[in-house]
Parts: C-alpha cells; sequence; structure tokens
C-alpha cells in the first residue's frame, strides 16, 4: 500500500491495516490504547451513495469546539447573498458652513457588525475609518460641533457572550462582541526590558488611540528570563502587566482583548477624524433632523468572512456573523436571533434541530453538542449544495490556516478539506475527503474528555485517523497522477493504435507482478489499489495502457480504467471482468476477436461459481460456455516470421492454454509496423518486467495451442 504520508511518531499503528472496507469501529480501541479515559466519536459518509458507511458513536452528543463553526457558516451561506457585506453608515444631518468649512449638527454612525474594520485586509487598521473621514472633508468639513452618535441598535443582548469560561473573556479569542468595532476589539502590547536592572520594562501599545491603559509593574532581570503575567479588569480597559523580563530578550508581545467595543470604535473614530485634520466640537444642545448625505462602507464580503472563520478559526468574525443572521434572517442581532436563522437553515436541509445544542457562532462554549452522525450530514448536503464550492473552498487544509501546522507532511493536501476544534479537555477535526473513485467522503471525528493526555497527542490522533482514512480510499493515488502525467505528455498523438503504440511503449520496464490491484475501500475481497503503475501483470498493463489510450481528458482516466476493468463501471470484485476473453473482449465494447488464418474454435466453460466460491462471494449467475477462437501456434509463428506490408496497427493477443478452465493464459500488444515484423509488448513474468520482443522469437518459446487476436474499439 502506498503511503502518502509520514507520522513518525505513531508509526507502530500502521503496521496492521486500520480498515475492512472502511470499517472504523477499530478507530475506538485505536483511541483507548493511546488517550484513555476519553470518549471519541466518529460519522463517515460518502456524498455519492447518500448514506453513513461508517459510525462509532456517532450518535451521541459531543462538544463540538471550533467544529460548530461550519454549522455557522454554512447557516450563513445558505440564507444570505453570495454578495452580502456586513456595513457600516455614516449619516450626516445639519447644516454647512462652507465658508467655514464647519458642520452644525450629528454624525451618526450606525454599524451591522462589520469584523473587518482592522488591518486584516489593508496595511492600516485606520482604513476604514480614514475613508470615513475623508467623506467628510469632501464634503467641505474642517469642524465639527454638535454630537456623534453611534446607533447600536442593529445588535441587542450581551456584548459578551455568554455560557464562555471565565478566563476566555482575558484573551484575545474571547473579545467582547458589538455591531460596532475595531481591530478585532484587541490591542497588541508590545515590551522590551529596561535599560538597567530593575528598571521598569517599556511598553507601549498598537494601535494606541488613547483607550486603553497600561499599569506596567513588569520588571527587568538578568539573563532571558520570562515570566511576564497580565491581568484586565472585568469592566474597564485597564492591564496589568507584571512579572520580570530578562535584558537579554530582545521583546515580546500580547494581543489583548479591551472592554467596552463601543467606547473602543468611539475612540478609534475620533482618532481617525483628527489624524486627518477633521476638530470636534461636542455640543449635546445641538440637534439636527436635516439629513446631508449619508454614506456605506464594507472592509470585505461573506467570502472573505467565511475564509476567515473556517480556515483561520477566528472566534470574532464567527460570533459577528452569527448575530448578522439573526439580524438579517430574523430581525434580531443577538445569539437567539441567529439561532432561530440557524434552526431554519437545519429545517431547509431536512436534518433535525435538536441534534444541535448551540449556545454562540464559534464554538468557544463547552455546553455546545453536536452529534457526529448529524455533522456528516450537514456537510454532505453542503456538497451538493448550490453554493457548495464556496463553502468548502472556506475550509482549512494541510499547510492552510489552522492546518499550518496540522499534518504537514501529507504528500497530497488537494485531497482533503477540513475544520480544527479546540477548547479545554476537547478537539475536533471535521470536513471533506476525495477518493480515487470519484466520491467525496464527509467525515466528523471528535475526542471528548482527553484530560491528563496531551494536547499534541489528541492532535496527532485525529491527524493519523484522517490521514489513514485517506490514504486508504486513494490508495496509490500516485499511479492515478503518474497516468495522468503520461496523458497529458500524449496529447500531440492522435488515433487510437498510434496512442495504444506510444502509451504501451512507455510503460516498456515497468516492473512485473502478479494480481497487483484490487478494489481497494470499495470491497473487502481484496483490498489492492484500484489504480497501481508500480508495477503490473499482463492483464494490469493491458488496462492501463487501453485506459490512457481512450481516455477523453486526463480527468476521465480513473474512470475509463474502471470501465474496463467492471462490468458497468461499477466497482466490486463481483463485477471484475476476471476472464479477459469471456469477460473483458467477449463484452464487445472495447474489444473484439478478429477473423484468423486457419481459425480454429474449441468450446469451453469457465468455472465462475466455483471461482467465486473460492472467494466467498455470491455468485448468482450460471457457468455458461465460451467460443475461443484462435490461430494455430505453428501458423500464428509463420504469420509472426514474415514482414508487415499493411498500415501500422495494434492489436490485443491471448495466448490460449490447454487447460479447459482457462480461456487465455496471456496477454499483451502486438504492433505492426510497416516493413517490419511483428513486435510483442507484454508484462513478462520470466523477465519480472514490461518488455518488447519480436512476436516469432516469443511463441518459437511456447507450448500451447494456440493464440487468438483481437482489434480495441474506442468507446
Amino acid at each position: 500500500m502506498n503511503k502518502l504520508f509520514k507520522v513518525a511518531s505513531l508509526l507502530p499503528f500502521f503496521v496492521a491495516p486500520l480498515f475492512a472496507h472502511v470499517n472504523v469501529a477499530s478507530y475506538k480501541s485505536y483511541v483507548d490504547s493511546l488517550l484513555p479515559g476519553s470518549r471519541f466519536g466518529m460519522s463517515l459518509r460518502s456524498v455519492k451513495m447518500g448514506k453513513e458507511i461508517g459510525n462509532v458513536n456517532g450518535n451521541e452528543l459531543f462538544t463540538p469546539a471550533s467544529t460548530l463553526k461550519t454549522l455557522t457558516t454554512a447557516a450563513a451561506i445558505h440564507l444570505l447573498p453570495l454578495d452580502y457585506e456586513p456595513k457600516t453608515e455614516m449619516t450626516v444631518f445639519g447644516d454647512i458652513n462652507k465658508k467655514k468649512r464647519t458642520l452644525t449638527g450629528t454624525l451618526k454612525v450606525r454599524g451591522e457588525g462589520d469584523p473587518n474594520i482592522s488591518a486584516r485586509y489593508y496595511d492600516d487598521p485606520f482604513y476604514i475609518l480614514n475613508n470615513m473621514a475623508d467623506s467628510l472633508r469632501a464634503m467641505g468639513v474642517d469642524t465639527i460641533v454638535g454630537q456623534i452618535d453611534l446607533d447600536t441598535s442593529y445588535y441587542t443582548g450581551p456584548w459578551k457572550a455568554e455560557n464562555w469560561r471565565r478566563n476566555y473573556y482575558d484573551s484575545w479569542y474571547g473579545a467582547e462582541i458589538g455591531p460596532l468595532g475595531f481591530n478585532d476589539n484587541c490591542v497588541t502590547i508590545r515590551f522590551w526590558p529596561g535599560y538597567f536592572i530593575g528598571d521598569t520594562a517599556v511598553v507601549s501599545i498598537q494601535p494606541d488611540v488613547g483607550y486603553v491603559k497600561v499599569v506596567n509593574n513588569l520588571k527587568t532581570v538578568k539573563g532571558t528570563k520570562k515570566k511576564w503575567v497580565y491581568g484586565i479588569d472585568p469592566d474597564k480597559s485597564i492591564i496589568t502587566l507584571g512579572g520580570t523580563i530578562g535584558e537579554d530578550i530582545d521583546s515580546a508581545s500580547m494581543v489583548l482583548p479591551i472592554r467596552n467595543p463601543i467606547g473602543y470604535f468611539r475612540a478609534a473614530f475620533m482618532y481617525a477624524l483628527k489624524d486627518r485634520g477633521i476638530v470636534f466640537k461636542e455640543d449635546a444642545t445641538i440637534a439636527s433632523n436635516t439629513e446631508l448625505k449619508k454614506f456605506s462602507y464594507s472592509a470585505a464580503p461573506l467570502l472573505s468572512i467565511l475564509d476567515e472563520i473556517n480556515q483561520r478559526s477566528q472566534n470574532f468574525h464567527a460570533e459577528t456573523l452569527l448575530r448578522n443572521l439573526g439580524a438579517q434572517i430574523a430581525g434580531e442581532g443577538s445569539v437567539e436571533g441567529g439561532r432561530k436563522a440557524e434552526r431554519r437553515f437545519l429545517q431547509d436541509m431536512g436534518l433535525k434541530a435538536s441534534d444541535f445544542e448551540v449556545f454562540d457562532g464559534s464554538g468557544l462554549s463547552p455546553e455546545n453538542k453536536v452529534k457526529p452522525s448529524t455533522v456528516a450530514r450537514l456537510l454532505a448536503k453542503m456538497a451538493r449544495h448550490p453554493k457548495g464550492a464556496y463553502y468548502i473552498n472556506s475550509f482549512a487544509s494541510p499547510g492552510v490556516g489552522s492546518g499550518a501546522k496540522r499534518m504537514i507532511d501529507f504528500e497530497a493536501p488537494w485531497l482533503t478539506r477540513f475544520k480544527t476544534g479546540y477548547i479545554a479537555e476537547v478537539h475536533g477535526l471535521v470536513g471533506y475527503i476525495y477518493t480515487v473513485d470519484g466520491d467525496t467522503l464527509t467525515a466528523a471525528m471528535y475526542l471528548n474528555g482527553t484530560n491528563t493526555n496531551p494536547d499534541y497527542k489528541s492532535k496527532d490522533v485525529l491527524d493519523t485517523l484522517w490521514m489513514r482514512l485517506i490514504s486508504y480510499t486513494n490508495n496509490n493515488y500516485k499511479s492515478l497522477l503518474q497516468m495522468k502525467t503520461l496523458w497529458l505528455d500524449a496529447q500531440g498523438v492522435s488515433g487510437l493504435n498510434k496512442r495504444l503504440d506510444y502509451f504501451s511503449k512507455r510503460l516498456i520496464g515497468t516492473p512485473y507482478k502478479l494480481g497487483p490491484m484490487g478494489e481497494g475501500h470499495l470491497d473487502t475481497v481484496e483490498d489492492k489499489p484500484l489504480v497501481y503503475l508500480d508495477s503490473v501483470d499482463c492483464v494490469t498493463y493491458l488496462e492501463h495502457v487501453v485506459a490512457l489510450a481512450m481516455a477523453k481528458s486526463e480527468k476521465s482516466l480513473y474512470r475509463q480504467l474502471q470501465r474496463l476493468r467492471y462490468k458497468g463501471g461499477k466497482v466490486s470484485f463481483l463485477n471484475r471482468k476476471h476472464y479477459l476473453l469471456d469477460d473483458w473482449v467477449g463484452e464487445g465494447k472495447y474489444a473484439k476477436v478478429i477473423p484468423m488464418e486457419n481459425e480454429v474454435s474449441v468450446e469451453r466453460t469457465m468455472p465462475k461459481r466455483e471461482f467465486f466460491t473460492n472467494h466467498n462471494v455470491k455468485y448468482t449467475g450460471k457457468d455458461t460456455p465460451v467460443n475461443v477462437r484462435y490461430m494455430p501456434l505453428d501458423k500464428a509463428i509463420e504469420m509472426a516470421k514474415k514482414t508487415y506490408k499493411g498500415a501500422m496497427k495494434v492489436l490485443g493477443v491471448g495466448i490460449v492454454g490447454s487447460s479447459d478452465k482457462i480461456d487465455l493464459t496471456h496477454t499483451g500488444f502486438v504492433i505492426f509496423y510497416p516493413g517490419q515484423k511483428p513486435i510483442l509488448r507484454h508484462a513478462s513474468s520470466q523477465k519480472k518486467q514490461v518488455v518488447e520482443v519480436p512476436l516469432a522469437e516469443y511463441l518459437q518459446t511456447r507450448k500451447v495451442p494456440g493464440v487468438t487476436f483481437f482489434k480495441f474499439i474506442q468507446h
């Protein structure tokens, strides 16, 4: 089995196969052995088949952590238009004295929960606020006398998310939420050691709009010690620094949340006005209802917001999006309004709202609960959603976003998209896996109650299970990539005969191995790769070459190969064309036996019932006779010694053995070049590789009744 990844720390797990036809039950024993005391849940679904194909505690409730964001974003992309943008409106009321460039009146700023008034998409966190100030200057305003009214009515309810652990509110990922926000409602506190041991550290605030106060008790000590601590007032934006910083430390920083986001926005807006040369003189007695002009600003559209949430797992964006959903869909910009919108979405999707217990949009609350089976169903439904591609593309992948340090040794990152999740004692991993047979799998894995087990180990376990699943369902995916490369190299080669010649020649030297292929993860009898070019036998060599020659595009190679190998293209051991002449050529779609000189015909009955019984496969068909037509060996040798005079062509050749229980014992290609004697290309068990030899030379070493020839049919 080809491994698409390397996970050295968990290598013993790969010694024995994990799956038996995607049998995920063994996952639990693996988790129990490495993470004792943890509770594991998983559901695996096939989008193509529309059913669940694996379940471990999948109908139980689990805390999802940040994987809950997949529900928030799915509801948003379903219920909101793709061009939705949360806006910030500025309306100018009053009168403008053009001569004095003075507005006497009110400046009303209404927020609709734009989470990107920051430096996320711009070089300057003040970019949007500066644009607002510039709009005023363009109206001829240098001075404002009156009021600045911040309209926060778009959101109702508390600014702090409820049901979170207390320490979350003191971390950047637990910042307060408001309809008006600035810089993720956070500041960066940067500090350096003082000039001398015992000095107070040097501290800066970025961006500093005069809103956050730092009480600096951080002392400089000898060496490289890093023992600083901080505390944040529960109600005011006062941050206290303490502890020590070594004199040899270059610098350090922390991103910390502010209190009261509306006050923070006001301070930032006032800073932008001043920076743009606009003087504000507050006068509460001045009010005006005369609207002069309204401006609207938006930092980024919905799809960019989804990227921030699903790829980079931004809680601030998820919480604002949930409230925006509530405002847009339920008329209530709150967590409860967002929940109402999500319930409508789940109803539209045919999913049970009772399978989700939602207390926020980001997944930070330990009281959130989901069922893995329902999450996998949600993801599967989104895969078929009209906007599904946008949704899936917002997920992380190995080395990208929250996957930056996950599965980084994985050699085919394009085969998966996922969303990670983590809070104390909780880990989650949900998303999509693309299989070699063209299916999309949705998976939801959860670990709850990891207790004293190290977090890195819990992540490694989930990553290992995930990559193992990808590897199994994409067994030897590199061979498919090799086929695509070969196909693309031959775009200038036209005509079936020329393409058969080209590809059969390109594979010369490929090692020989009997029976290298099977049904992969799609059946239990032979779970060998569905595509395999590391080695070939005579039949798989023939099948790969014909698939390469007949495929209309590199994207159709896999499908073409399986149509050649399986009846109706439906992959299973029972449907595989085991008998080359009876099943493969006899089907008449891709090849047909040609008339031969001195042709002999014998009737043989293939013992299919016995064959399938020996493989524990139920076979309901009958052992019907097949007419085997062939050219006697001496006549075939005589023909092979002659110089060919026609146009170049490639035929299939089958060696007819003496046993009446088999139709053909060997196969390959015979290439007829004008002015040359026929050449045989085949996967040789004696030479242990694909070789090219004169057909006459090969036939003279055989002791068989004869050979049959068949032409290939483009289909």
